[in-house]
């Protein structure tokens, strides 16, 4: 089927659509970066919540948990895209200004992806933190550190060596959750490809071609994580020589 395709369809030149594609892997690449890092921030603050919080941060953070795990991914893009711009249009008509009021696609769903993101990171640091054995915290207890120096000296580096693999598979999630995006009406690379299918008639081939993109972005994504992750371990590793 592959055999009897002009392959110039995906050249950068102006009649192919290899430029337009790579444009939209990058926003992809980029959407699902600020989707992961505002994940990960919210995640510590949740872990915090359930282990050091008080009884109302705890179950707080646990409602957060329960509903950003238990409804679907799509549908909390659509409250906060469709949602959100109805929101909007009803506080700017209220304050007198003149519509039309829209929500941008890139923003609402990197925050509806960062907010799923956040309730799973949770549990990844949350876990972390119980795998720190206690008698190191004993010990640093023990020589006099200070809460804030325990948790900057001991707390945050041991818990991250034991958070980046369930990081890594986080930021795959994204990538693949950011897919979603293009109902917004971004141009990412589920959007493109779809445009492209769409215009010549080349459904198969397309997607094929968005399979290989988010296969590639994926790939190396997890090469990386693997680098940082076996950098983050040397010490442990030499220790165990």
């Amino acid at each position: 089927m592959f055999m009897n395709i002009d392959w110039q369809i995906l050249g950068f030149g102006d009649e192919g659509w290899g430029g337009v594609l790579l444009n939209a892997a990058t926003v992809t690449v980029t959407v699902s970066l600020c989707a992961w890092f505002l994940g990960a921030i919210l995640g510590s603050l949740l872990c915090w919540m359930q282990i050091a919080g008080s009884r109302w941060q705890q179950r707080l953070a646990a409602g957060y948990i329960t509903v950003f795990r238990g409804v679907p991914e799509l549908l909390v893009i659509y409250l906060f895209y469709f949602g959100g711009r109805q929101v909007v249009s009803s506080v700017g008509t209220a304050l007198g200004f003149q519509g039309p009021f829209d929500v941008n696609g890139f923003i609402a769903g990197a925050i509806a992806i960062g907010l799923i993101s956040g309730a799973y990171q949770s549990s990844v640091f949350r876990g972390a933190f119980y795998a720190i054995p206690k008698g190191t915290l004993e010990a640093a207890t023990v020589t006099g550190m200070g809460r804030l120096m325990m948790f900057r000296r001991m707390i945050v580096p041991q818990a991250l060596r034991t958070a980046l693999p369930g990081m890594g598979n986080q930021w795959q999630s994204v990538i693949k959750e950011s897919a979603l995006v293009s109902v917004t009406g971004l141009v990412e690379t589920m959007n493109q490809v779809s445009t492209a299918a769409n215009s010549t008639q080349m459904s198969f081939f397309f997607y094929s071609v968005g399979a290989v993109i988010y296969l590639i972005i994926t790939t190396c994504s997890d090469l990386v994580f693997r680098y940082v992750e076996k950098f983050a371990l040397r010490g442990q590793q030499r220790a165990n020589l």
